[in-house]
């Protein structure tokens, strides 16, 4: 530190200055020795440990004074999520039954999801038509309709999954449906906040995508609370299965089951041969023979339908 020195005076007097500068300086050393470091960081003390605190001579700060509480205090709630959007996720699983093809899939997910952390949704697992692509369900509007049947408290906000079928094959040539049970099931659960048990879980599709979800869906009872048929095309030889399947399932755990078909179908007869086996049997279940053909309008015109039914019972 420079001192500058511009006091007149005698040599005496010039002395005590100095002696007094001396001492000015001792003390300031003196204080600047035993005060902490401006820039002391601060030290995280593991709770748990039984060791001494690192800097025992640090004085105790005076205790926090005490007040008393006059009135009721005002919470203020906290952000709430403003979205009207959900999300579209475009998803792979490599080691599947389908291998060296990986499965393809979308994902669906509501509004407010990410924010919204600590809920837990049901999931719809749609699958499309033959020759068609796990994105016919998103181009007939589903994800559109989701966000406006939530927002308009139709629905409860769910996730709807939509896995991508390459194979035209029989069921048991398509590994498909193995693929669905055992690998994306599982990780969809995994991976996102659902309600991982059989009320909460659906499936359905269109045309062939119909016929799995009733193949699938009675097959895996166990694992769907509700399945929808739309322009249910039956997998060739499941005509016979279908029956078994029903026997399987215990009194009183059968799945929601809704089914609808154009009246100008050429796949009428079929879809109509199941209702009335599930009529014959007694077993609940809706019958919609709407006007229409086996078409994309068809299907688009009625998605709002689809998505009230899965959404009713959640």
């Amino acid at each position: 530190m420079r001192v500058k020195e511009s006091i007149p005076g005698s040599r005496r007097c010039g002395w005590h200055l100095r002696l007094w500068i001396i001492t000015v300086l001792v003390a300031a050393v003196s204080a600047c020795a035993t005060a902490p470091p401006a820039d002391r960081p601060a030290v995280l003390i593991d709770p748990t440990s039984t060791s001494p605190e690192p800097d025992a001579a640090t004085p105790t700060p005076p205790p926090i004074p005490t007040f008393t509480l006059t009135a009721s205090p005002t919470i203020t709630p906290g952000p709430v999520c403003s979205e009207t959007t959900g999300e579209l996720e475009h998803l792979q699983l490599d080691d599947t039954p389908l291998a060296p093809e990986p499965l393809r899939f979308i994902v669906y997910t509501p509004p407010c999801y990410q924010a919204e952390t600590d809920r837990y949704y049901p999931v719809l697992y749609l699958i499309h038509g033959q020759l068609s692509t796990e994105e016919q369900w998103v181009h007939l509007g589903v994800p559109a309709r989701m966000d406006a049947l939530t927002a308009a408290g139709e629905i409860p906000p769910f996730l709807v999954v939509m896995p991508f079928d390459k194979s035209s094959a029989l069921p048991d040539n398509d590994p498909f449906g193995l693929a669905v049970i055992n690998d994306l099931i599982p990780w969809i659960d995994a991976h996102y906040r659902t309600l991982a048990i059989r009320p909460y879980r659906a499936i359905g599709g269109l045309s062939r995508g119909a016929g799995w979800a009733v193949h699938l869906g009675l097959e895996y009872w166990e694992l769907f609370g509700a399945i929808g048929g739309h322009s249910l095309a039956v997998q060739y030889g499941d005509e016979a299965r279908v029956s078994g399947w029903l026997d399987a399932i215990p009194a009183g755990s059968y799945p929601r089951i809704y089914l609808d078909i154009g009246a100008s179908d050429g796949l009428f007869s079929s879809a109509a041969q199941i209702e009335q086996l599930l009529d014959a049997r007694g077993i609940p279940h809706e019958w919609h023979p709407f006007q229409g053909y086996h078409n994309e309008a068809y299907w688009s015109s009625h998605v709002d339908d689809y998505l009230r039914w899965y959404g009713e019972g959640w």
